[in-house]
Formats: structure tokens, C-alpha cells, sequence
């Protein structure tokens, strides 16, 4: 099992990282809270890992943080809830935040949360309760030059990743992108927004 990669930062495009380590480039999917943090392109970073293997497919998932890693795994453990969701949680909120919604039973944040319904946060408060007190707990980089992707449209596909709809992607991005702001200001201002 692989737990932790350290490494070059050579691709990150939302959700989609690569780190070269000694020749091998793993490529990773990894939470906006993630990608906040992320050093430039070329530079080094350590990345705490979650290795999942289905019948059909081998994921390796990237959290700068050992409590992301750790929230990611448990939200998992709820019944109907898949790595998907589970990014989309930490994209949409920090480990903190998670922990006092699930804590004081706060259904109706958790369903602003893309691809969790009101069924799904009330299975979440039932079942993670118990251990919401530990989420909280404590627990980057650089690239290759190229071309810059537009920032707004680097946004747009990443929300889509998420679970937005494409036209309110490009609404939301449209709301929040101001002026010189690269794509990782405008998705968590876009999350921001979405979360109120």
C-alpha cells in the first residue's frame, strides 16, 4: 500500500495531480483544499496518499494534511458515500467545519455540500457523530513551464468535477473570478459563495 509520496510537483489541474518521484510520475486525485495549498509547478512536496482498488480500477488519492486523508476515509465508511463525495466534502469545507456540522447535526449546511442530499447528511451526522470530535485533529510545491490555462476555465472544470452542473459552473465562476485571480482564488470564492 502506498501511504505517503514525496516528490517533484510536475502537472496539477483540478482534480488531477502528478508528482515524479525518481522517474515515476504517480498521478493523484486530491480535494480543492489540496490544491489551495500546493507549491508551483517544480518544486518539491509530500503528499499523504489513500490507495483504492476496484475490480475495474487502481485510485491513488493526494491530501497535504494527515486529518484530510482521514476525514476522506471515514466519510467513505458511511453507507453510499464513495470517494466522489468524499472529495467533494473536503473541496467544500475544512476538516473543522465538517466536525461542527456533523457535531451539532447541521443537515442543512452538509446539503450544500455538491452531490450530498438531505438523506445522505443525516446518514453522515448518524454515523460519524461519534468520531466528529476526532476529525478536527491536526494532521506544500512547484511545475514544468507551459502554457497557462485560463484561470476562469481551469475553475469552471474543476467545479464540474465536483458535481456542479456546467451552466452553474460557469455562473458561479463568473460571480466570484475578479480581476487577476488565478483559478484556486476563484474556485474556493466560488465554493465560498455556494456554502452561504
Amino acid at each position: 500500500m502506498i501511504g505517503r509520496l514525496k516528490g517533484i510537483l510536475v502537472h496539477k489541474q483540478p482534480p488531477w495531480l502528478v508528482v515524479d518521484v525518481n522517474g515515476v510520475g504517480y498521478e493523484l486525485e486530491a480535494p480543492m483544499s489540496t490544491f489551495y495549498d500546493l507549491p508551483e509547478l517544480g518544486r518539491e512536496v509530500a503528499l499523504f496518499t489513500h490507495y483504492a482498488q476496484k475490480e475495474d480500477s487502481v485510485s491513488l488519492y493526494g491530501f497535504l494534511r494527515e486529518n484530510e486523508r482521514r476525514l476522506f476515509r471515514d466519510v467513505q465508511k458511511v453507507s453510499g458515500i464513495g470517494a466522489k463525495i468524499a472529495l467533494a466534502v473536503l473541496s467544500g469545507v475544512s476538516v473543522e467545519d465538517f466536525a461542527r456540522m456533523v457535531q451539532t447535526s447541521d443537515v442543512t449546511a452538509l446539503t450544500r455540500i455538491p452531490g450530498i442530499g438531505k438523506k445522505t447528511a443525516e446518514r453522515m451526522v448518524v454515523e460519524l457523530r461519534d468520531r466528529a470530535a476526532d476529525l478536527g485533529g491536526g494532521g506544500g510545491p512547484l511545475g514544468s513551464p507551459g502554457v497557462p490555462a485560463d484561470p476562469q476555465s481551469e475553475a469552471t472544470s474543476a467545479l464540474q468535477q465536483l458535481g456542479y452542473k456546467p451552466a452553474e459552473a460557469v455562473r458561479m465562476v463568473r460571480d466570484a473570478a475578479a480581476s487577476g485571480d488565478d483559478a484556486a482564488t476563484i474556485i474556493r470564492k466560488a465554493l465560498k459563495s455556494a456554502l452561504r
